[in-house]
């Protein structure tokens, strides 16, 4: 197991850490700030500084086989560092904030159009819901109005822990059908924006929605006869 110290505070850039292993797969860090692929999220890039000085690009994070595992990917043709290895691995952070902030965003727009989430992606400056909706139409300006009232109206985001079993007892905490949070861990992570929603989440997220800034709805989709996708990006 890791330390995945990004599910604690979302704004950490960089921590030392050493290498447990490393093979074509990827590295294993005893603890690390990389947020693997999962949730819709995509992972984090950055680097990873050795004691001697040099740097391995990370193109990528993914979940590793073993449960609180994160497998570093690096770029083509990097040297692996050796087991036990001392290092700093620092994230994109520019590249981080921006997916912390539409991941945060879609929570909102889960919250003004209250339907059931057939899927969803969050991308770099941009993301999409999918929700399950019949025929009938939706009015564009009227969303983004929303979603950036919402916004500026600067509601606290925190993060809480509850066990399977509560989860169990409260389904609707589960919004997006297509993708189920891990259970068997014991616990699982809620992610709460003060008076508007609550649902479990194990992504990255900006601690108030002020710090989302204005955003546009720039498509509205039909998916098929009772899915309509909705497309954001940061103005």
């Amino acid at each position: 197991m890791s330390e995945l110290l990004f599910r604690d505070d979302a704004y950490l850039r960089q921590c030392e850490a050493s290498v447990l292993a490393a093979d074509e797969r990827g590295i294993l860090l005893d603890r690390t700030v990389f947020y693997p692929t999962g949730g819709g999220q995509p992972g984090d890039s950055g680097s990873l500084l050795l004691a001697d000085g040099r740097t391995i690009a990370i193109a990528d994070a993914r979940k590793g086989e073993a449960a609180d595992t994160v497998r570093h990917v690096p770029a083509p043709g990097s040297a692996l560092p050796a087991p036990g290895s001392k290092l700093v691995a620092s994230i994109d952070w520019d590249r981080r904030h921006r997916l912390m902030r539409m991941h945060t965003c879609l929570h909102l727009l889960s919250a003004v159009l209250p339907y059931p989430v057939t899927g969803g992606q969050v991308s770099d400056g941009k993301g999409r819901l999918d929700f399950d909706i019949a025929e009938m139409a939706l009015d564009k300006e009227a969303i983004a109005e929303r979603l950036n009232a919402l916004i500026v109206e600067d509601h606290a985001v925190a993060a809480r822990w509850i066990s399977d079993e509560e989860l169990a007892a409260s389904p609707e905490l589960v919004k997006t059908m297509s993708v189920r949070p891990p259970v068997g861990a014991g616990r699982v992570r809620l992610i709460e924006v003060s008076g508007l929603d609550l649902q479990a989440c194990g992504g990255t997220h900006v601690a108030r929605t002020g710090e989302i800034g204005a955003v546009i709805v720039r498509k509205i989709e039909s998916k098929g006869r009772q899915n309509r996708r909705v497309a954001l990006e940061l103005a």
